[in-house]
């Protein structure tokens, strides 16, 4: 038997606990997992407290991500006592995910951990820190680099955000942090940013072509904000837009796209191909590593699961949750 944060609905009404399991009641896989630690995600906050439409069945072992050691495999890609991750995929959306001691999954779902990362630091990244390294990637597959301009990066103090402003800094790119929290721009500057914009302070304009000002822009807001950065991007910048929070609806024009060649980027972190998942968590051990996940990094338990939620829907987090299982 082992812990494991389980999300059930009943009446209508969703809501997650930690309760005791057995391997036999987690889903099907040819994987098993000794779990060490998972993380938090927005998408982990909609799904646990029901806010949003994310799990697709129920009663769920919550948890879009994991880190641990095969306990035991079936596939002859793994061995027991390899260092694995998980992310994406349907884990906690269809599938028992990581907020729990043993993960079972389909062995095409696992990914190794890559040398120079321990279990906590993969964790520490998680979904949020390799969709922003996917979005670094695909921005530089299209063409951005160090000397093409300052890069933005929006909901800086997010997950997604975080990371994003660490790798690009380490990369050598001029960073600026777009964020509604003033008081944290000592924190953001501690990452790298060389400049913070707040979001409340900022002139968005109503013009389709508003003044050309970054060459790349790393967004997880969505709505308003991205449809400004569509209207400020330098000719041929790239946007990669991964998240919603601000909003779904994107208010724009075509100008930008036929008289400046913005490309708007999707990211997909969820059903990313295994190749570029291979690479971009390469990268992350390597050119991509942020090098302050402890200062970003917040260590809490599965009990502590309802407040770490309630805190990423009302906008309050900063950097990550790291989950010790």
């Amino acid at each position: 038997m082992f812990s494991a944060f389980r999300v059930f609905e009943q009446d209508g009404k969703i809501s997650g606990r930690v309760v005791q399991l057995s391997l036999d009641e987690l889903s099907a896989g040819s994987v098993v997992i000794r779990a060490s630690y998972s993380s938090v995600n927005y998408k982990d906050a909609l799904a646990g407290t029901g806010t949003g439409k994310i799990m697709r069945r129920f009663p769920l072992v919550g948890g879009i991500d994991v880190a641990g050691v095969v306990d035991s495999s079936s596939d002859a890609r793994f061995k027991c006592g390899d260092a694995v991750l998980v992310t994406g995929y349907d884990l906690g959306v269809a599938h028992d995910g990581g907020y729990a001691g043993y993960v079972r999954v389909p062995a095409d779902w696992v990914v190794p951990v890559p040398n120079g990362l321990s279990a906590f630091d993969a964790m520490a990244i998680g979904t949020a820190g390799f969709t922003a390294a996917l979005s670094i990637v695909e921005m530089e597959r299209n063409g951005l680099t160090p000397a093409s301009g300052p890069v933005i990066v929006t909901g800086a103090t997010g997950g997604v955000g975080s990371v994003a402003v660490q790798s690009l800094a380490a990369r050598g790119y001029q960073v600026t942090a777009l964020s509604g929290k003033p008081e944290q721009e000592a924190y953001l500057r501690s990452l790298g940013a060389t400049q913070l914009l707040v979001r409340g302070k900022l002139e968005m304009g109503t013009r389709p072509l508003e003044k050309a000002s970054w060459a790349g822009a790393v967004d997880a807001v969505g709505g308003a904000t991205l449809a400004w950065l569509t209207r400020t991007m330098m000719p041929h910048g790239c946007i990669a837009s991964s998240g919603l929070t601000g909003g779904i609806e994107l208010n724009t024009t075509v100008m930008p796209f036929i008289l400046r060649g913005v490309k708007l980027l999707g990211i997909d972190s969820v059903m990313c191909p295994i190749q570029t998942r291979l690479e971009v968590w390469h990268r992350l051990a390597s050119d991509l590593r942020p090098p302050h996940l402890v200062d970003m990094a917040q260590e809490i338990s599965l009990a502590q699961l309802p407040a770490a939620f309630e805190t990423l829907l009302k906008g309050g987090a900063r950097g990550r949750h790291v989950v010790k299982l």
